[in-house]
């Protein structure tokens, strides 16, 4: 699987130096990680050097700016020259990172462009300046080497690497983006601290989180004191299994952590659970709320995809939010795109449907209530 489309809640500097000329060597401005487990940075004098974890296995990354030689005592590590000029990317959560950063010029290539949303982004499409790669496993190998990027930004799911080993066969460097593998919502937002130093904005990725995490945490703090605590359903149907977050998934961290319920909170697993309409309309028919529910933007949709979901209390009283509120010119979900980097944006959300008297300024963003 090669570019992203994933059930968000139904629910996301290395430098060198040394040589001729002598050059100060870059220092790491960035605070360390707080919440994203996946990645490590570890800066040295003359050179950082990154580390994701995926799968049973782990990826190294060494950063050398351009114009710096390459010493010989690093570790066997895929180099990369910094900064680079342009890249590929595979995630619409890639190109949000890079709207950003304000590196949005970079992007050169991405498969299946109208997924994204980003205005920026867009007008570099329209214009020509960024290739459609193709569709998911059937991106044009061909077509990306003939882009020459100086990078690939990708993902891999359960740790394949094989369409992304191709890419690297062509001496396209690659480097995996895990953030969509993080079970705390500012754990993918930090991930905003992986792709600065292949563009040497440490500094500004770092200002950027912050502000992200100041704003989720105050959020998070209207809540605290708050006693009722309304119960919420997620998911819908795919076939007859209900996909929904397990009970430590990022959705119901972000349930959680805005003073909802979760019916299914006690659950153990990080991923999805499948389940049987009859047992999640056991658990969850009186809910007081169903947030995230496909691709459906309303009630008529809903119950002429399945008439038993108007069996549901958040059916007959209208609690039931859509997280797609937002779409780009061609279709794309800013949710799917945007998320991962502001889930300040949508913890307020949540806070504002549940409780709209602690946040009287905000205006629903990402998610909408069905009519």
């Amino acid at each position: 699987m090669f570019s992203k489309s994933a059930f968000v809640l139904l629910l996301g500097s290395f430098v060198l130096s040394s040589c001729s000329e002598k050059k100060e060597p870059m220092s790491n401005e960035m605070s360390s990680l707080k919440y994203a487990r996946g990645f490590t940075i570890n800066s040295h004098e003359t050179f950082t050097e990154i580390e994701v974890f995926q799968a049973r296995s782990s990826l190294k990354y060494i950063l050398v700016p351009k114009g710096n030689a390459v010493p010989s005592h690093l570790p066997d590590a895929q180099i990369i020259r910094t900064p680079i000029t342009n890249l590929v990317c595979t995630s619409t959560s890639h190109v949000a990172i890079l709207d950003q950063l304000n590196e949005i010029n970079k992007l050169v290539g991405f498969p299946s462009t109208d997924l994204i949303s980003s205005a920026s982004a867009r007008t570099r499409i329209d214009s020509g300046l960024v290739t459609d790669l193709g569709i998911d496993k059937e991106i044009n190998l061909e077509l990306l080497a003939s882009l020459e990027p100086d990078l690939v930004m990708g993902y891999s799911i359960s740790g394949d690497m094989l369409k992304l080993d191709k890419v690297q066969g062509l001496g396209i460097p690659v480097v995996i983006n895990g953030e969509y593998l993080e079970e705390h919502p500012l754990g993918r937002a930090e991930w905003i601290k992986f792709a600065a130093p292949f563009f040497q904005k440490e500094a500004l990725a770092d200002s950027i989180f912050n502000f992200v995490e100041n704003q989720y945490l105050e959020a998070q703090k209207l809540i605290t004191e708050e006693s009722r605590q309304p119960t919420v359903l997620s998911g819908i149907l795919y076939g007859d299994t209900w996909f929904l977050p397990g009970g430590q998934n990022y959705a119901a961290q972000l349930f959680r952590d805005a003073g909802y319920t979760y019916l299914w909170d006690s659950d153990s697993t990080s991923g999805f659970l499948q389940l049987s309409f009859e047992s999640v309309f056991a658990r969850a028919q009186d809910a007081d709320y169903w947030i995230g529910v496909g691709s459906f933007n309303s009630l008529g949709e809903l119950a002429n995809a399945e008439e038993r979901y108007s069996l549901f209390r958040p059916f007959r009283e209208n609690r039931i939010y859509t997280y797609d509120a937002r779409r780009g010119s061609t279709g794309g979900s800013q949710y799917l795109e945007l998320g991962y980097s502001r889930p300040d944006i949508i913890l307020k959300d949540l806070i504002k449907i549940a409780h709209p008297e602690l946040l009287d300024d905000h205006q629903l963003f990402f998610h909408q209530r069905l009519q």
